[in-house]
């Protein structure tokens, strides 16, 4: 057998040990792919945390029933982040955290913080005010209670339920989410079922949940 290999021209054996070399690569890029989807197939979301069409459809009714549902709340940011304003709810939920302080000895240094990262003229993330909503809260800095920012609060949610909240449910960030009543099998939502609506989807509130 070896004596048939030496007889070989130098070019059969360089041209098998070619083929050889690109059999193993091939199988080693194989097992790559294979191991690729297996992990891909890992990562999707489970079907627990998915949202259904009956949620969904409960967030066009208000806002607040929008916000107060965690992926709500997540795709609403996610949308006000793509118009760089997510100030606002960052704001709001703020406001939601701080009125949960039970301790009276963190309310001085929570409503600080709140009013100097949203309300000061100097804050990083500026929210409107009027004049007098502003003037009304840097007053209760003085001493500061669990409604110290109510009324600011309550402007900026008027603010978003008029202004942001109403772009957000004619966007993709909602309308990819729910399937629009009574549309019915048109050539546009053929091609997607239910279940797929939801999973094409879930990327985008998963980047801020």
């Amino acid at each position: 057998m070896c004596k048939g290999l030496a007889a070989l021209p130098a070019t059969c054996l360089k041209s098998a040990k070619d083929m050889k070399h690109r059999l193993g690569f091939l199988l080693q890029k194989s097992d790559s792919c294979d191991y690729s989807s297996s992990q891909g197939k890992k990562e999707k979301i489970p079907s627990s945390q998915r949202v259904s069409q009956e949620e969904v459809r409960k967030w066009a009714d208000s806002l607040e029933n929008l916000i107060h549902h965690d992926r709500g709340l997540a795709a609403f940011r996610a949308f006000l982040k793509s118009e760089y304003s997510e100030e606002n709810i960052e704001f709001w939920v703020s406001c939601e955290d701080y009125k949960k302080t039970k301790s009276p000895a963190k309310l001085s240094p929570k409503a600080k913080k709140i009013y100097d990262e949203f309300i000061s003229v100097q804050a990083t993330k500026e929210v409107n005010l009027d004049s007098c909503t502003r003037e009304k809260t840097s007053h209760n800095m003085l001493e500061p209670t669990l409604s110290c920012f109510d009324e600011a609060q309550r402007k900026i949610f008027t603010l978003m339920e008029k202004d942001s909240y109403r772009r957000f449910l004619k966007s993709p960030y909602y309308l990819d989410l729910v399937s629009p009543p009574g549309a019915g099998c048109r050539p546009e939502n053929c091609k997607r079922s239910h279940t797929h609506t939801l999973d094409c989807n879930s990327n985008i509130i998963s980047q801020c949940a």
